[in-house]
């Protein structure tokens, strides 16, 4: 009996190391999410980015952890797909396999962040649908957006930010914006 119950423990934990041992995430590209394709992330991986997300010690560090964890998986699903020929913005890889414009980014950086939701690795913010900013009724803009877990009043969009990866090259970290100036039209500079 004794024996049958170190074995069914050691089988548990044997599941519960190989459950956590990759991540599946699927990717999309070519504008509008033409095309898909699954990323793995491997154990290694996970546990960078387990570290990374772990050392924040309030919202403000968690949401530069984020932007540097976000940027170090795109690289890595660059290294998987051909997303690593994206660049910038939509124009410097206009007819480039793999680019990637707003959609794309969005809704890929909202998977990546419910992944770290999904492990708990966010400790101050939540995940939230993507956001659209509209600028003269034909300019649309999607980003993935995160909202600060705090004691807020009722309807204060004022702990919202996007995370958007759209702006730079892949791998390059994630601009974190609140929603508030990024609707108004705030980016970071892009050399255009």
């Amino acid at each position: 009996m004794r024996f049958l119950f170190r074995f069914i423990l050691a089988a548990l934990l044997l599941c519960s190391l190989t459950a956590g041992a990759e991540e599946r995430v699927t990717v999309c590209f070519n504008y509008g999410c033409f095309t898909r394709a699954e990323v793995i992330y491997d154990e290694g991986q996970l546990r960078n980015l387990a570290a990374l997300l772990a050392g924040a010690h309030d919202a403000a560090q968690e949401r530069e952890a984020i932007s540097v964890a976000i940027g170090r998986m795109l690289g890595w699903a660059g290294q998987q797909t051909p997303i690593s020929a994206d660049r910038g913005g939509n124009y410097a890889d206009d007819a480039v396999h793999g680019k990637m414009d707003c959609i794309d980014h969005s809704t890929t950086t909202t998977r990546l962040l419910r992944l770290m939701e999904k492990r708990e690795w966010l400790r101050y913010h939540r995940v939230l649908d993507r956001v659209l900013r509209r600028r003269f009724l034909i300019f649309e803009h999607y980003s993935a957006q995160i909202e600060e877990i705090a004691p807020m009043e009722a309807d204060d969009e004022s702990g919202r930010y996007v995370v958007d990866t759209w702006f730079f090259d892949n791998g390059h970290p994630a601009v974190v914006l609140p929603v508030a100036k990024w609707q108004a039209g705030e980016t970071p500079y892009v050399g255009e």
